[in-house]
C-alpha cells in the first residue's frame, strides 16, 4: 500500500509561477515548474534546503572568506585559493556556456538566497553547522558559479614537482628509472629536464599554495583559536607525498552498450564516478522538468544542472580523461626586483593585484597576489632569484568544472552533443552517449594544451621558449561512434588510439591503472547479452587483475625455490579482493607496504628517495615482475618482504589467520567535518569494504592505516528508453544535515550493491513520493 504523502507549501518571493518539488523516498527531488528561470531556482533553493553547510562551505572556501568566518587559521588557505580564482572577461566566460548560461546561473543562486533568507527570517531553521561555528551563510552572486573552480580534477603540476625531486635525490638517469614505480608512463616516453632547468630547485615549498588552494577546509578547536601571529603555522596539508597522490586518485567506470548486445533491446549506459568519499556526498542527483526539458541525474549541489544522467532521449555519462592540463613555470628574477622575471630576452613585470582579506576578530589583511603571463605566482625565493608559477586551464575562460553539461545535457542528437562538447573545458573526461536511436559513442573532451616542443612531465623555463600553442581542436580529437563491438568503456586508463596519435599532439603521459579497463572490456566482450544485472555485478566487483598479474609473476619467479608456507596462501588465490578475504588482506599489506620499496632498493633507490615513490604505482610494479629475470638476491628479497607482511598482518589482526579479512583493515570513515567539535555523532560507523584501486568497486586507501579514501559515491544504470527501469544509489545519502532522514539512509544497500529506482514518468514520480514541497510566489 502506498504510504501518505507529507505535503509542505511554501511562500518564495522571487518564483514567477507555482514549482513543485517531489522528494521520493530515497530523497531524489523531481522539480517541476512552468520556465526556465524558476526550473533552475527552484534547483537552488532545494540544494539549499539539502545541503546549505556544504556549499556555503565550499563557496568561501573557493572565494577565499574562510578567515573572516573562522579567524587567523585560514589566511593562508584564503590568499592560496584567491590565486586560482578566474579573473578574465565574464563577458568571454558566460558566452562559452551557451547563451542562457548567465540566466540559469542567476537563478540558481537567487534561489539559494531565497532560502537564506527564509532563514533569517525564522521561518527555516539553519543547518545545526552554523550554530557550532558561530557564523551565517552568505548570499551567491551568479559568477561566484564559475569563478571557483579549485575543485576541479586537472593535472600535473603536483606529478612535476615529484619527479623533479626524486630526479634531485636520485640523479636524473636512476632517479627517471625508479620515478616509473612511482608513476608509469605511456608511449616508451622518458622525462627528460629541457635546457635551463635543474630539478634540483624544486623544493617542497614550490607547491605549499597550490596544495592549500585544493584541499578541503579541515576545523579543530587548535585551527579556529589561532592567532594572527600563528596565522602562518597553518598551511602544510600534508607530505609532498599524499599531496602528489591526490589528483591521480581520483578515477570513475562508464559503459554504454549498444541495444543488440543488450537482454533488454535497448542501449544500457552505466557510470560510477569516483572522487574523494565525504560527508556528505560531493554529487547530488536531481530531476529537473518544465516544457521542453527533462532530465534527471546527477552532478555538485553548488552547480545548476547536471553532468551525467539522461533526457528522456539520450544518456551521458563521464570519467576523468588524464589529459595534462597544467605546468609548471620556473622564472629567473631581476636581483633588485624579485617582481620582475626574465622573459624573452628581456625582463617583464608581474601583475600584482593588492588583495584585501577579512579576517574574523581582527582587521582586514593585505595580500600581494602575483601572476606571470602564465599564471599564478605560488612561491618566490628572492635570495636565489627564482619564482615559481603555475599554468592551468583552469584560469582561462570557458574553463568551469561542468559548466558545460549546461549544454551536454540537453542534447537529444549525437549532432546536437558532439557539438555541446565543443565548449568543454574542464577537467578532461572520456565522455560516452547513449541514446533511443541506438547511438553510442565516445568522446574525450577538454581543453587539452599543444607543446611543441617539450613533455610537460618536468617544470620549464618560464623564459619565453615553452609556450602552449592553443589547445587541440575538439572537433579533431579521438572519438568513436557505434564500433563494430557493440559497446564503449573507459577508466581513466591511456585509450587513444595509436593511429591519432602519430599524427597528433601529446594529450598527456600519466595515466591511471588500466586494470578497471581492461576488466571492462574483457567482460563487455564476451559472447552473450549483458542485463542490467550484469551491469551491477560489474560496477561491484572486487576482483583485481593487478593481484592477478602480480602472484603469477612471482609464481614464475618462485619456479624451483623452497617457498614458505605463507606462500600457499596467495599461490592459488583468484585475485578476489572482497571484504571478506583472508588472502586479499595479505596481497594488499604485502604491495602497499613490502613489494614496492623491495624493488625500488633492487634498482638502487636509497632509503630517502622510497617515501617519493609511495604509493606505488601497481601496474608498474606488476610489469617489473613479469619482466624480472629469477634471480637469488630478488627471490630472497620476496620471501623476505612476504614474511614480513605477513607479521604485520598478525601484529593487525592476531594470530589466528582466520581472523584476518581485508575489510578489517580497509574501511571507510565517513567523519563529518566538525565531529571534534560537537558531542552530538554527526559521523558514521566504519564500512569494511573490498576492492582497490585495481578493482572496478574502486577503493583507493591510504598506506598508512588502509583507510578508504576515494571510491564511487554514486552509481547508475540506465536502460535507455525505458527509464523508469533505471537504478541509481549515492552513498551515504543525498542530504547533508545531521538530522535529515536521507543523512545515511543509502549507506547500507550502497555497501551490499543494492541500487534504488531512478523513477522518471510522472506516473512513476508520483508512485513513489514521501514528500510534497510546494513553492508558490508570494
Amino acid at each position: 500500500m502506498k504510504t501518505a504523502i507529507a505535503s509542505k507549501l511554501l511562500k518564495v518571493e522571487g518564483l514567477r509561477n507555482e514549482v513543485s518539488i517531489n522528494v521520493d523516498h530515497w530523497g531524489v527531488p523531481h522539480i517541476r515548474a512552468e520556465n526556465l528561470h524558476d526550473l533552475f531556482f527552484a534547483q537552488g533553493w532545494n540544494a539549499a534546503r539539502d545541503r546549505l553547510w556544504q556549499i556555503d562551505l565550499a563557496r568561501k572556501r573557493g572565494l577565499g572568506l574562510l578567515s573572516r568566518d573562522f579567524g587567523p587559521g585560514y589566511l593562508e588557505q584564503d590568499r592560496a585559493s584567491r590565486l586560482f580564482l578566474y579573473r578574465g572577461d565574464m563577458a568571454a566566460e558566460w558566452r562559452a556556456y551557451g547563451p542562457d548560461a548567465e540566466e540559469i546561473c542567476a537563478a540558481f543562486t537567487e534561489g539559494i538566497n531565497a532560502y537564506i533568507d527564509a532563514c533569517d527570517r525564522g521561518f527555516i531553521q539553519l543547518p545545526p553547522e552554523f550554530a557550532v561555528l558561530g557564523n551565517r551563510p552568505d548570499r551567491w552572486k551568479a559568477e561566484d558559479v564559475v569563478r571557483i573552480r579549485t575543485h576541479c580534477l586537472v593535472m600535473n603540476a603536483s606529478s612535476e614537482l615529484m619527479r623533479s625531486r626524486v630526479m634531485t635525490l636520485a640523479g636524473q638517469k636512476l632517479g627517471a628509472k625508479l620515478d616509473v614505480l612511482r608513476k608509469g608512463l605511456s608511449h616508451g616516453v622518458t622525462p627528460t629536464p629541457v635546457e635551463g632547468f635543474n630539478p634540483a630547485v624544486m623544493t617542497d615549498r614550490v607547491l605549499r599554495d597550490y596544495a592549500l588552494a585544493v584541499t578541503a577546509v579541515s576545523f579543530s578547536k587548535e585551527r579556529l583559536a589561532c592567532t594572527m601571529e600563528e596565522a602562518d603555522r597553518w598551511t602544510v596539508v600534508a607530505s609532498t607525498g599524499e599531496v602528489a597522490r591526490s589528483a591521480f586518485e581520483q578515477g570513475s567506470n562508464n559503459w554504454a552498450i549498444s541495444a543488440e548486445r543488450t537482454t533488454t533491446g535497448r542501449p544500457i549506459l552505466a557510470l560510477d564516478p569516483h572522487r574523494t568519499h565525504t560527508l556528505p556526498s560531493i554529487r547530488y542527483l536531481v530531476h529537473l522538468t518544465m516544457p521542453g526539458l527533462d532530465v534527471i541525474g546527477a552532478g555538485e549541489p553548488t552547480a545548476p544542472g547536471i553532468s551525467m544522467g539522461h533526457n528522456g532521449t539520450a544518456a551521458f555519462a563521464l570519467t576523468i580523461f588524464n589529459a595534462d592540463q597544467e605546468d609548471m613555470y620556473v622564472y629567473e628574477t631581476a636581483p633588485d626586483d624579485p617582481d620582475s622575471y626574465a622573459y624573452d630576452g628581456g625582463f617583464l613585470q608581474m601583475h600584482v593585484i593588492p588583495d584585501v582579506i577579512p579576517v574574523k576578530g581582527y582587521p582586514d589583511q593585505t595580500v600581494q597576489l602575483k601572476f606571470t603571463r602564465h599564471g599564478p605566482v605560488v612561491f618566490q625565493d628572492p635570495k636565489q632569484s627564482r619564482a615559481f608559477a603555475v599554468r592551468t586551464v583552469l584560469t582561462d575562460a570557458g574553463k568551469a568544472p561542468y559548466m558545460a553539461s549546461l549544454a551536454v545535457m540537453r542534447a537529444t542528437t549525437h549532432q546536437q552533443y558532439t557539438r555541446s562538447l565543443e565548449g568543454w573545458g574542464a577537467p578532461a573526461v572520456n565522455h560516452i552517449y547513449a541514446d533511443t536511436s541506438n547511438t553510442i559513442t565516445w568522446r574525450p573532451s577538454g581543453a587539452i594544451p599543444v607543446r611543441e616542443n617539450w613533455d610537460g612531465l618536468l617544470p620549464v623555463p618560464g623564459d619565453g621558449r615553452f609556450e602552449w600553442k592553443g589547445y587541440i581542436c575538439p572537433s579533431k580529437g579521438p572519438s568513436e561512434i557505434n564500433p563494430p563491438r557493440g559497446f564503449v568503456a573507459t577508466a581513466n586508463a591511456m585509450n587513444i588510439p595509436e593511429d591519432w596519435s602519430k599524427s597528433n599532439p601529446a594529450v598527456g603521459y600519466e595515466w591511471s591503472d588500466h586494470s578497471r579497463h581492461d576488466t571492462l572490456h574483457y567482460e563487455l566482450a564476451q559472447d552473450k547479452l549483458v542485463s542490467l544485472e550484469d551491469c551491477m555485478r560489474l560496477q561491484c566487483s572486487t576482483f583485481s587483475p593487478i593481484a592477478d598479474r602480480i602472484i603469477k609473476a612471482v609464481s614464475r619467479l618462485f619456479e624451483g625455490v623452497e617457498i614458505d608456507s605463507i606462500w600457499d596462501l596467495l599461490r592459488n588465490w583468484n585475485g578476489d579482493l572482497a571484504a571478506g578475504s583472508i588472502p586479499g588482506a595479505l596481497f594488499e599489506v604485502w604491495l602497499s607496504k613490502h613489494l614496492g620499496p623491495l624493488l625500488a632498493r633492487h634498482d638502487g633507490a636509497d632509503s630517502h628517495i622510497i617515501p617519493l615513490l609511495m604509493p606505488f604505482h601497481s601496474p608498474s610494479i606488476a610489469k617489473w615482475l613479469e619482466n624480472a629475470a629469477p634471480d637469488r638476491k630478488l627471490t630472497e628479497g620476496l620471501k623476505s618482504s612476504l614474511v614480513a607482511a605477513w607479521t604485520e598482518c598478525s601484529t593487525l589482526m592476531g594470530e589466528d589467520v582466520t581472523s584476518w579479512s581485508w575489510g578489517r583493515l580497509h574501511r571507510l570513515h565517513l567523519r563529518h567535518p566538525l565531529q571534534s567539535l560537537v558531542a552530538e555523532d554527526w559521523s558514521l560507523e566504519p564500512v569494511e569494504r573490498g576492492g582497490s584501486g585495481s578493482a572496478l568497486n574502486y577503493a583507493t586507501y591510504r598506506a598508512s592505516d588502509f583507510s578508504v579514501t576515494a571510491g564511487p559515491s554514486v552509481r547508475m544504470i540506465i536502460d535507455v528508453g525505458n527509464w523508469d527501469e533505471s537504478l541509481f544509489i549515492n552513498n551515504p545519502g543525498q542530504a547533508g544535515v545531521p538530522d535529515s532522514a536521507h543523512y545515511a539512509d543509502l549507506i547500507s544497500s550502497w555497501s551490499r550493491g543494492e541500487y534504488k529506482p531512478l523513477a522518471y514518468s510522472t506516473a512513476k514520480v508520483d508512485d513513489v513520493t514521501a514528500v510534497k514541497i510546494i513553492l508558490s510566489p508570494d
